[in-house]
């Protein structure tokens, strides 16, 4: 069995696993990833419009891993809309990079369950196979933390690199042309950083388990043995 310490500290590994990937599933399910503003330069360039009027010509577009929407304006209102990255819109953007990023955060979901059960195991008793101890914890730890890591650099360089937001706002549109003023991650991506974070903090955890702490051991007093305390 293992001691006090070391329950208590993959007992808090398998919670921070958990945690993980309920952090990962939210990140995927929700429509927030990315929000910014667009402008509308077809309609600001057909009235001139200078800065006061460019106000009316300034929409908002949000969007995430499956879906999205955005508020159109173009001088006469905004106008909201919807929209689904599958099974249409994929194909306007760098679609094997968009599967790469969803297909990584799969991956890595797999992997904290793995490092939850494997954490539970370590727990409750010590393993005979090295695999199941906490070389194997680590070890999906350290997957789950890197497939992470990957879907998390994918979508930084396909909103930086292949200008994703931009690709998306001018989506279908044949008359009007959006250019992206501005662009913010949003919490559901800080999300998937932090179940990075997670795993990293369970590495650690997992080499502190490993430290032998030396036993401190108390000095007993020598007794001093007389004649007499023998006679009696």
């Amino acid at each position: 069995m293992p001691g006090c310490f070391k329950k208590t500290l993959f007992a808090l590994a398998s919670t921070i696993s958990f945690v993980s990937f309920i952090l990962i599933a939210v990140a995927m399910g929700t429509q927030k990833w990315m929000t910014g503003r667009m402008l509308c330069k077809t309609g600001a360039d057909l009235v001139n419009a200078t800065d006061p009027e460019l106000v009316k010509f300034i929409g908002e577009i949000y969007y995430g891993l499956f879906r999205g929407g955005k508020i159109r304006q173009c001088g006469l209102g905004g106008r909201r809309s919807k929209f689904t990255i599958f099974p249409h819109m994929v194909k306007k953007l760098n679609t094997g990079l968009h599967v790469m990023i969803i297909m990584f955060l799969s991956v890595a979901i797999f992997f904290s369950l793995v490092s939850f059960g494997f954490s539970i195991l370590n727990a409750i008793k010590v393993p005979y196979r090295a695999i199941k101890g906490p070389a194997g914890v680590c070890l999906w730890n350290f997957l789950a933390g890197g497939f992470i890591a990957l879907a998390v650099t994918g979508f930084m360089a396909a909103v930086k690199l292949h200008h994703l937001t931009e690709r998306i706002a001018n989506f279908r549109e044949n008359v009007f042309q959006f250019v992206i003023l501005e662009e913010r991650f949003e919490d559901c991506f800080w999300l998937c950083v932090a179940s990075a974070t997670a795993h990293a903090v369970n590495l650690l955890l997992i080499a502190i388990s490993g430290i032998h702490f030396p036993k401190i051991k108390t000095k007993t007093e020598e007794a001093n043995v007389t004649a007499e305390d023998i006679m009696y």
